[in-house]
Formats: C-alpha cells, structure tokens, sequence
C-alpha cells in the first residue's frame, strides 16, 4: 500500500477536487461525511479501469516491479474491485473481458487521501501532481498477472 505525506495528500485532495462540479463542496463533504468519501467524474482527468479483485491484486503487483510508482489506485467495498486510474478517454477505447470501465458521464467513489475508510480505500494514493496508470503497461501487467493465475488455477505448480 502506497501513500502520500501530509503535503502530498493536501494537493491529492486538490487535484481530485478540481473535477468535481463545486470543489469547495467536494472538500467540505469529505470533511463532514462519517465515510469520508466523495462522488467525483471520471473522464476529465482520468477514467478508471475496474479489474475483480482476484485479477486486480496480481494485477498491481506486476505493475509495481514496472514502474517506480504506479498511478492511484482504489479497493472497493470488500476489496472484491480494484480501480486503476488511467488517463482520460482510455474507457472509450478499452476492450477487455471482465474489465469494468469508467469514463465520461460515470461517477466513482472516491475517499480522502490519506485516511481509512471502513469501505473503499486506495492502495495507491494520487500524488497530487496527476501522475496516472499507463494503459499500455497496464495491459501488460494485467497479461502477466492472468497468466500467472492460470497457470495456478491449471495445476502448473508455484509461479
């Protein structure tokens, strides 16, 4: 789990703020909501890619030994969806079996950065200078990740 210190949190919040229809209303519900989360757009800065869990962990483990530091990435309700942040218009294009997407005219919860929800969490926080999951490395990782569980799945031994 990847998280932000206390500066980077305060320009996370500012840069998922700044996609909401009234910024100030987005903090000020994150302040106040027992939650502590947020309805926010997709598609503006960026769209999510929604993998199960049982791919999305294997998934961002990959991704992990590709890059230094992945984009934010959320866990839902009973951790059952992992939700990549990729950048927008990546939704439109995105063709993928079992991958969920969100895009322009979809919401996603999203909870303050830098705390504990009871519900949905990141696993990678925003860094609050937007730095997003490259969809190419992504798929990549997500080809890995897939292969790995059939392979378990398959009997293939320990990978």
């Amino acid at each position: 789990m990847t998280g932000t210190g206390a500066s980077g949190a305060k320009s996370a919040v500012e840069w998922l703020a700044s996609v909401a229809p009234d910024p100030d209303a987005c903090r000020w519900e994150w302040e106040r909501n027992p939650h502590g989360v947020a309805l926010l757009p997709a598609g503006r800065r960026w769209d999510v890619l929604i993998l199960p869990g049982e791919l999305g962990y294997p998934t961002l483990d990959v991704l992990t030994r590709l890059v230094d530091r992945p984009g934010p990435v959320l866990a839902d309700f009973g951790e059952s969806r992992i939700g990549f942040f990729v950048p927008p218009g990546t939704a439109a294009r995105w063709i993928g079996t079992g991958v969920r997407s969100a895009g322009t005219g979809t919401w996603i919860v999203v909870p303050y950065p830098g705390r504990s929800t009871g519900g949905v969490r990141w696993l990678v926080a925003p860094d609050g200078v937007g730095t997003l999951n490259d969809a190419s490395l992504l798929e990549l990782a997500m080809h890995e990740a897939a292969g790995r569980l059939a392979r378990r799945e398959g009997g293939g031994g320990a990978v």
